[in-house]
């Protein structure tokens, strides 16, 4: 899923709860219709440098949709920060879009409220079938067993970008592979004058994704195989700290990267400020702020030992964006028209060139253009050595909960206050007692 997301933990945990006891998604029906066949509502999430930005990517597509099938979509470019909370109020409230674009993370949470419209077979069917997408990114569209509540649009993957030039002045030669490489580069660059390493601290999404990450390598999760919270296991406390820790005491993420959640540590890399980055899928928010593409090298983000694979050798989650379909739409057959021509081929292709993400369509990601050396890492990433986070009802909480809990203890870094196991584990007790009951 993409950055950038931060959302209130009180108003996303009320407005689950809400939805939760409104089934039918807020429609007194429960169903859609087709009482307003000529326009479309569509939610689009800020996948680029800016709303600007995805407005000049997204609008000349709409234009061919509306030219090809008579029907004028209305466009909101939603930014991460508020989209969360406006799905969530628009479950309970009826007052939606037609079509929404989620973040894939997000689609078991979605999928509990019964807001969504289930694509089902033959749903899926009037898109081209469930076989035209590749399955990471199918796995990430609801809980499994049941019809997925959303359809993907992007997928992406993180990588480690760095920049040459850095690099070459500090006298590294090669990316590097594990964590412990990477804190001992970060004393040569520092030496430079340079900062090693972005993050966005207080962006809540991101730093999930991290650490969900880093608990795969540490051998845990989050969640029991039943679905349970389980923050405070030793490996889930050990991947806080380890993650955290690369500003606490490796002292890699500068300190005022605690208060970034606007995509600043982006920005950094693209200006020379900072050595490195992890990142999804970045190359077009690089471009778009002028940095050339032969000033960054791509490579897989570190383990803890060895190669990048399954298991603790996990390097990246799944992530992307899926497209969902309100159930009590106005327009349901228009509402399938357009994610029938927004995952078509040639729309894939379009779009995903532009965001620099990867096709989750076969058919698409199999063109030539996407064989450049940065789609190379980031398709072997998703084939090889990626995860997807929890696909459980309470994933959205968790993200909000565990994700503040964490921005908590890089605030703590930043002043000054010591991070330790135990400060770790209290912050996940907290976070985990402000999970909802089931």
């Amino acid at each position: 899923m993409r950055s950038i997301r931060a959302a209130a933990v009180g108003a996303v945990t009320m407005s689950l709860a809400l939805a939760a006891s409104a089934c039918g998604g807020g429609s007194s029906t429960g169903g859609g219709s087709n009482d307003s066949p000529k326009t479309l509502t569509y939610w689009a999430s800020n996948q680029g440098a800016s709303v600007e930005i995805d407005k000049k990517v997204l609008q000349p597509e709409l234009d061919k949709f509306e030219k090809q099938y008579g029907i004028k979509v209305k466009l909101e470019v939603v930014p991460w920060s508020d989209l969360l909370n406006r799905i969530l109020t628009a479950t309970t409230s009826g007052q939606g879009p037609d079509v929404l674009n989620i973040g894939n993370t997000w689609s078991a949470s979605l999928q509990a409220t019964g807001a969504l419209l289930p694509w089902d077979a033959k749903n899926f069917a009037k898109i081209g079938g469930k076989d035209r997408f590749v399955d990471s990114a199918l796995g990430s569209t609801g809980v499994q067993g049941q019809d997925p509540a959303a359809v993907p649009l992007y997928s992406m993957a993180y990588a480690l970008y760095y920049n040459k030039k850095i690099f070459a002045d500090a006298g590294i030669a090669k990316p590097p592979t594990t964590w412990a490489e990477l804190v001992a580069d970060g004393k040569k660059i520092q030496a430079k004058g340079k900062q090693v390493l972005g993050a966005e601290g207080s962006n809540v999404s991101e730093n999930i994704h991290h650490v969900f990450v880093f608990a795969k390598q540490h051998g845990a999760d989050f969640f029991t195989a039943d679905g349970k919270p389980d923050f405070t296991n030793d490996g889930a406390v050990a991947a806080v700290k380890q993650y955290v820790d690369l500003m606490a005491k490796d002292k890699v993420i500068p300190q005022g990267n605690a208060e970034y959640a606007q995509n600043q540590s982006v920005s950094d890399f693209a200006k020379g400020k900072t050595a490195m980055l992890l990142w999804q899928s970045a190359s077009a928010n690089l471009k778009s702020q002028g940095m050339s593409e032969d000033a960054y090298g791509i490579a897989p983000v570190p383990v803890q030992s060895g190669a990048p694979g399954t298991g603790t050798q996990v390097d990246s989650m799944v992530a992307g964006i899926n497209m969902a379909v309100f159930k009590n739409t106005h327009n349901l057959d228009g509402a399938t028209k357009f994610v029938k021509f927004m995952t078509s081929d040639d729309e894939q292709k379009i779009l995903n060139k532009a965001y620099s993400s990867i096709p989750p369509v076969k058919a698409a990601q199999s063109d030539p253009s996407f064989n450049s050396p940065a789609n190379a890492v980031l398709k072997n990433t998703l084939a090889t050595s990626a995860a997807a986070l929890p696909q459980v009802a309470q994933e959205s909480q968790f993200e909000t909960t565990v994700g503040t809990a964490v921005k908590e203890l890089f605030a703590d870094a930043a002043a000054g206050r010591a991070v330790t196991t135990d400060s770790v584990k209290a912050k996940l007790q907290k976070a985990q007692q402000q999970m909802p009951a089931k």
